[in-house]
C-alpha cells in the first residue's frame, strides 16, 4: 500500500476530513489532497508531523518493513492494537485466544479425519 492510501485510511479512521488534517498540521488542504491522490510526497519534516499526529511510525507510512514483523497484516495489527485503551487491549487479547483455540480444534479434527 502506498503512502497516499495509508494516509487516506488514517484520515478515515479518525473520522476527519483532509481539510481538517491540513488545519491540524498547518499545511494547505491542496497539499494533503495531493498526498492522498499519490501525486506528491511529503518532505521529511511533514512526514514526521504526520507520523506524530497519527501516532504511527514513518516506516508504517512508507510501507517499509524492518524485519521485526513478518507481514503487512502484522504491522497493521500492531498499529491498531497500540491505539486501544488498556481495557480494549485485554478484550482483544481474549478474543484472539478464542481464535487460537478454534484453530487448534480444527487442526485436531483434520488430523483425526
Amino acid at each position: 500500500m502506498n503512502f497516499g492510501d495509508k494516509l487516506r485510511m488514517l484520515i478515515e479512521e479518525k473520522d476527519m476530513t483532509q481539510k481538517e488534517l491540513a488545519a491540524q498540521l498547518n499545511i494547505a488542504p491542496s497539499t494533503v489532497s495531493s498526498y492522498v491522490q499519490n501525486t506528491r510526497e511529503p518532505d521529511f519534516a511533514t512526514l514526521r508531523m504526520i507520523a506524530k499526529y497519527f501516532d504511527v511510525s514513518i516506516d508504517y507510512l512508507l510501507d517499509y518493513s524492518t524485519g521485526h514483523t513478518s507481514s503487512v497484516q502484522e504491522n497493521e495489527l500492531l498499529r491498531i492494537f497500540r491505539t486501544l485503551t488498556p481495557e480494549q487491549k485485554e478484550i482483544c487479547i481474549e478474543q484472539t485466544k478464542v481464535f487460537m483455540k478454534l484453530n487448534s480444534r480444527e487442526k485436531q479434527t483434520a488430523k483425526s479425519s
